[in-house]
């Protein structure tokens, strides 16, 4: 048993039996889960009989780092494993076994004051290979490692296609050829993905691993906010990246062809470890090519038929990609009344749906399109957020009501076709960033569809704003795309910084306010914060 690192295969089937995911969770293992623990690893190391970890490997590992021993659950049924310690660097440094560096397995080398999170084992459960579920295990090391102030992460890994090319190239060789991509080998492909490093080549790492000749590779994760202070406490990350898609038009062939589109752009924005992927109002507004022939009413309402589609996949890539959607927004009918609504698809498999507010006199007039009822705040990992769609953004009252629930980041899917149209969502959006204490990010389509009646053409420039004070962009940006080109966009926003300008800002918008003479409330009473 060692890091393997399982490799996870580049599918989007939710698992082996098609099933709908509903829920994914990281959570710290416990002894009780043991018997799953087993089960998993019986069916993960098919072909290593006996290579489980005893029931007693894991209660002591549970014992002396719990925050080190985690696994996530899909429906509430245990789907993978990470476990690890922490050692002093000397150990690591020197060439070493797997046997030495876990105590002949019994761990005693791990010692709270160490400065290395050495990893022992990561698998996953075959039938759930295709989530991405071990990057969300690592990305968790990476997290967990930041968080205790470590140097960085090691551990050996396995090179278990080695043993059919040792008989003419040395393990050096093997990994540059890999590294080439002249040679694929599953695992340690994996890890160099996932910004590991080979270190250097550790023979008789692991007693009877035939497939790789007994060599491992030492890899590497270093901790780039480490700072040499072992007693320093241990804080709460308040870093989140934006990814924003500035959208290019463009006629698709099918519904897959399109969602083939919008899987590279969450890939993309997920390789730079994004929490969060905006995409912009109608964005799936293509699919009406098929429909050009009939009135703009009905040609809406076809591509409504899309809806529920759009989601369901872009639930599964939040899941497997392991970030946040906003989906931007769609047409959809309730009852017999068509609606503009977006869904946040959360990475913990959680869905839920906005409405736009105020739809346009061209939206109302051209599609007998309704505004929505519903204004709310979402809970999500990263803390509170709000959405409106495009024209909302310009009536203040809707964003000052979600200030109001907490919303740290707002976020603007938009959609405009010309460039007044555009200033003024730009130009509103700024403003609450500013009024409202808080981030604002809005995305938005670029390009023309000239065979989609009343999507004619489109302008934009996606950009992230910020609040205007000392620690904040004088001019109140953060990051903004080249207008009117397809790209992405990718800004860190920090949230402690609201908190600093809240209390100590120069101005305090917020708290400011006279709610002695004036006040916004709401007529709808009920909705969710």
């Amino acid at each position: 048993m060692n890091e393997t690192g399982k490799p996870e295969q580049n599918t989007m089937e939710p698992n082996k039996d098609n099933k709908t995911i509903e829920n994914i969770e990281l959570v710290f293992l416990k002894p009780e889960d043991y018997q799953e623990i087993k089960e998993m690893m019986i069916e993960t190391y098919s072909s290593m009989p006996d290579a489980y970890w005893k029931e007693h490997h894991i209660k002591t590992l549970t014992n002396i780092f719990h925050e080190g021993q985690v696994g996530i659950r899909v429906d509430n049924e245990l789907a993978g494993c990470a476990l690890s310690i922490i050692v002093d660097y000397e150990k690591v440094d020197s060439k070493h076994t797997y046997k030495a560096i876990t105590g002949n397995y019994s761990f005693n080398t791990h010692t709270d004051k160490g400065d290395i999170l050495y990893g022992i084992d990561v698998f996953i459960r075959p039938k759930y290979r295709g989530l991405r579920l071990g990057r969300r295990l690592y990305d968790y090391r990476k997290e967990l490692c930041e968080k205790l102030n470590l140097k960085g992460i090691v551990f050996g890994g396995r090179i278990p296609n080695y043993h059919q090319y040792s008989h003419s190239i040395s393990p050096k060789e093997y990994i540059e050829k890999v590294r080439n991509k002249d040679i694929h080998d599953p695992v340690l492909n994996f890890q160099l993905s996932n910004d590991f490093h080979p270190a250097r080549i550790l023979q008789g790492y692991l007693e009877g691993d035939k497939d790789s000749n007994e060599y491992a590779v030492l890899l590497e994760w270093d901790n780039v906010y480490y700072e040499k202070i072992s007693d320093q406490a241990a804080f709460k990350k308040s870093i989140i990246r934006l990814g924003l898609i500035q959208w290019q038009m463009r006629l698709y062939s099918d519904f897959d062809e399109l969602m083939q589109q919008v899987e590279y752009f969450v890939d993309a924005v997920s390789g730079y470890r994004c929490d969060f992927a905006l995409f912009p109002e109608f964005f799936n507004a293509p699919l009406m090519s098929d429909y050009n022939h009939l009135a703009e009413p009905d040609a809406i309402r076809k591509l409504a038929e899309f809806t529920e589609k759009i989601v369901n996949r872009f639930s599964e890539l939040a899941i497997s990609y392991n970030i946040n959607i906003i989906t931007g927004s769609m047409p959809e009918v309730v009852g017999n009344s068509l609606y503009n609504v977006g869904y946040l698809c959360k990475r913990d498999g959680g869905v839920e749906r906005f409405e736009k507010l105020h739809v346009t006199p061209d939206e109302a007039k051209v599609w007998g399109m309704q505004g929505g009822n519903s204004l709310k705040t979402f809970n999500t990992d990263c803390g509170k957020i709000g959405i409106l769609i495009c024209y909302d953004v310009e009536f203040p009252e809707l964003s000052r009501i979600l200030a109001d629930e907490g919303m740290n980041i707002l976020f603007v899917p938009f959609l405009t076709d010309t460039q007044n149209g555009y200033s003024r969502v730009r130009n509103c959006a700024q403003a609450r960033a500013i009024e409202n204490e808080c981030y604002v990010a809005i995305a938005g389509s670029v390009g023309n569809l000239p065979k989609v009646h009343n999507m004619d053409i489109q302008y934009a420039q996606s950009m992230v704003f910020t609040p205007c004070d000392f620690s904040f962009p004088t001019n109140g940006i953060k990051a903004e795309a080249t207008p009117n080109t397809e790209m992405i966009l990718i800004a860190d926003v920090d949230i402690d910084m609201l908190r600093e300008l809240n209390q100590f800002g120069s101005v305090r918008n917020l708290k400011d306010r006279r709610t002695d003479i004036y006040s916004i409330m709401r007529r709808i009473e009920g909705q969710d914060k």
